[in-house]
């Protein structure tokens, strides 16, 4: 049993958006090729839904984005500018890429005090989004997972995944990173939790999923 997690396609981190990761876009096509050519058992797409004020929006703090402060949790959280706050364009997922009735929508950063880079926990470990319990629910073995960001939301996800059990797949070209120097350390630190590396077109060749 097989799930397709496809992480933060928002139009606050596509082109020109708040947050933009550099040629975010370039993803879409590729994750729209997965979802016509290949049956995954469930489907689930991640959204920051952000409170106005969130913790990690740098206007909160009166600091400048990319500052970083140290939370009542004790840790260090890194500020951006606003970004996908609930029930604005750009929280919304991208209008170019596949949705169907059936998936599954996990919103996470909902907490106004604490942030939300993986699809399973809260930053602080202490909450957790209901994504692990439908995967359960699902009988699901094996995690695909692809989005924005490779170096934040992606990496957490994926760590979080192989971490709760399943055997977790990276699709790299579905994914795009925020620099280099950080999509490279985290891949490095994907390949060295046992995390698979997959592209779509080998996806789509295989009728195994």
């Amino acid at each position: 049993m097989s799930c397709l997690l496809i992480i933060d396609v928002q139009n606050d981190f596509m082109k020109d958006g708040s947050l933009e990761v550099e040629n975010a876009n370039d993803i879409i096509k590729p994750i729209n090729n997965i979802r016509n050519n290949c049956s995954f058992d469930l489907v689930a797409l991640t959204k920051d839904w952000h409170p106005e004020n969130h913790i990690s929006f740098a206007s909160t703090h009166n600091k400048k984005p990319f500052d970083s402060i140290i939370t009542k949790s004790n840790y260090s959280q890194l500020l951006f500018p606003d970004h996908c706050i609930q029930n604005t364009k750009g929280s919304e997922i991208n209008k170019d890429l596949i949705v169907k009735d059936k998936d599954i929508i996990i919103n996470k950063g909902v907490d106004k005090e604490v942030d939300s880079f993986s699809s399973f926990y809260d930053n602080d470990k202490k909450s957790k989004t209901e994504l692990y319990d439908i995967l359960k629910k699902h009988s699901i073995v094996n995690v695909y997972i692809c989005g924005l960001a490779t170096d934040f939301c992606v990496l957490a996800s994926c760590l979080d995944s192989v971490n709760c059990g399943f055997k977790t797949y990276f699709i790299e070209d579905c994914s795009k990173g925020v620099s280099k120097n950080g999509t490279d350390q985290s891949l490095q630190k994907m390949k060295d939790n046992g995390i698979i590396f997959i592209n779509s077109l080998d996806l789509i060749k295989n009728k195994n999923i």
